[in-house]
């Protein structure tokens, strides 16, 4: 009889033992879209990318709830030269444009970085969402605005700043679980809950500054040999001057063609009676480049500074006998970059 009943008791006792209390897991990742900015000269660029961050819970045995408080900090970027304000990209030559990250559409708040001097503005997010049964999770998707403001002296080129993992992009978050009802949420991304683990979205932002040149001012200056008493029988030489502004490294190339009466690559004037005096154009003062419209021949080239520069036309009209009158002719300057 007392085996018996110790027998009974004993399994009563292995029947109402507890079970271990559930226990979950959140992790939270996120991935970024690249940010393209529309090309520039100089003048204001907006362009956006696309933030997604997912939170997941798993482990739980119960319907259950679960919050998230999170901080998304982006910092300067590998090629931003450690600023936050201003943000910039570089081009191979590693000359900087200005550019900045904003959590707002007016532009107004930079999305900065928890714990910087500068800018310690992470972007603050919060997750609720039921955990069931299999595990649950919520995901947020938030847009980064971007703006390359107005700026002046930028250099011709393609512009990036890379935000790595591990260095320039974190994810910090504090989570709560309950298998029944509703958790508090976290008082922080540092504080409260459980420690979540931190995780990064690395993304790259794109930038372009076109070449581009213009002539100042248009049309080019008039060459004028003034009057000439005939025959003619020495040089009457005369310049004017082709005004150009090019993008800083933009390589530029100045040609001017062979004029309206032209006979072959003869450059010559008329008068309205149809008679002509003849003349060239060269490229440098003792006038022995002639100055022509075949690239990499007869051009003038150059590499834009982005300041206005001013490119002399040395013209002469040689020792010849035409008739008394008026003559002129018209050139075409074409710059190709």
């Amino acid at each position: 009889m007392n085996r018996l009943l110790a027998a009974a008791l004993c399994m009563t006792l292995m029947f109402w033992l507890p079970a271990r209390p559930a226990s979950a897991t959140t992790t939270c990742t996120g991935t970024m879209t690249t940010l393209n900015f529309p090309a520039t000269s100089g003048s204001i660029s907006d362009a956006t990318a696309t933030l997604s961050i997912t939170c997941s819970t798993f482990g739980l045995s119960l319907l259950a709830n679960a919050k998230v408080n999170m901080c998304v900090s982006i910092f300067s970027g590998t090629d931003g030269g450690g600023t936050l304000n201003p943000r910039r990209l570089v081009n191979t030559f590693n000359d900087p444009m200005n550019m900045q990250l904003y959590t707002d559409a007016a532009r107004s708040a930079i999305w900065g970085a928890r714990g910087n001097a500068t800018v310690p503005n992470p972007l603050l997010l919060q997750f609720s969402y039921d955990v069931p049964l299999l595990g649950g999770n919520q995901t947020i998707d938030t847009t980064l605005y971007g703006r390359i403001p107005t700026q002046t002296g930028l250099n011709a080129g393609t512009y990036v700043n890379r935000f790595t993992a591990g260095a320039d992009t974190l994810i910090e978050f504090r989570y709560a679980e309950q298998l029944l009802g509703t958790p508090p949420m976290p008082a922080s991304c540092i504080s409260g809950g459980s420690g979540g683990t931190s995780s990064q979205f690395p993304f790259t932002v794109n930038g372009s500054v076109p070449d581009s040149c213009t002539l100042t001012p248009k049309p080019v200056p008039n060459l004028a040999f003034g009057n000439v008493p005939g025959p003619i029988t020495s040089n009457v030489d005369q310049t004017t001057s082709i005004g150009l502004v090019c993008s800083g490294r933009t390589a530029w190339q100045i040609g001017l063609d062979n004029g309206l009466y032209a006979s072959g690559t003869t450059r010559r004037m008329r008068n309205g009676a149809g008679q002509f005096v003849v003349y060239e154009l060269y490229r440098n003062s003792p006038r022995s480049l002639r100055w022509g419209n075949t690239l990499g021949t007869d051009t003038l080239a150059g590499t834009g500074t982005g300041a206005a520069e001013s490119l002399p036309v040395y013209g002469r009209v040689g020792a010849q006998a035409p008739a008394i009158g008026s003559y002129s002719d018209t050139i075409t300057v074409t710059v190709t970059y």
